[in-house]
């Protein structure tokens, strides 16, 4: 199985790192604590953490690169956007567009209400308020069969359950009140 890039590295480290022990006389503390404070790259100690583990690059998500392959070290860049072909906007333009758009939504709504109001007739008190409860009528958005039939049963088992608890109550009150007397 080939290795990734990430893990050939992590593997020379190691390995280079085995060799200086070996061959070194015993460091002091600064050199000890030094040795604790470089930093390690996050792609290096997930690579280690990988090895130690035994997973296997593939489940991880990570593409092997086969042995046959070359390895370089500049890797190709990744496609701009021109590259691709997807339309670029630059930051300026999205902000003019955006304004444009603002402008043209708030003068339609100056338009709208520049318009003259439609006077409605004069109506009695009762056809007003029938005309205005078929209006809300309308834009009432009714249920269908199924849904009308579940709101139904629930509203009933709830009115039973309430009914059945307030009539026990009733009942132990009305005992204790004829004890009392």
């Amino acid at each position: 199985m080939a290795k990734t890039r990430a893990q050939r590295k992590a593997e020379a480290r190691a390995r280079a790192a085995r060799e200086a022990r070996q061959s070194a006389e015993p460091k002091s503390d600064a050199d000890a604590q030094h040795a604790t404070q470089v930093p390690e790259s996050g792609e290096v100690a997930e690579v280690e953490a990988v090895l130690e583990t035994g997973a296997q690059p593939e489940e991880l998500g990570e593409t092997v690169r086969p042995a046959s392959e070359p390895e370089t070290d500049l890797e190709a860049p990744a496609p701009s956007r021109t590259d691709v072909g997807a339309p670029t906007e630059s930051r300026r333009e999205r902000r003019r567009r955006e304004r444009d758009e603002q402008r043209a939504k708030e003068e339609r709504r100056r338009a709208r209400e520049r318009q003259p109001e439609v006077k409605e007739r004069q109506r009695g008190a009762v056809s007003g308020f029938l005309v205005s409860c078929v209006a809300e009528l309308r834009r009432v958005q009714w249920p269908d069969r199924e849904t009308l039939v579940q709101a139904s049963a629930i509203t009933i088992v709830f009115i039973a359950v309430a009914a059945a608890y307030l009539g026990a109550l009733d009942a132990v009150f009305n005992w204790l009140i004829q004890r009392i007397l």
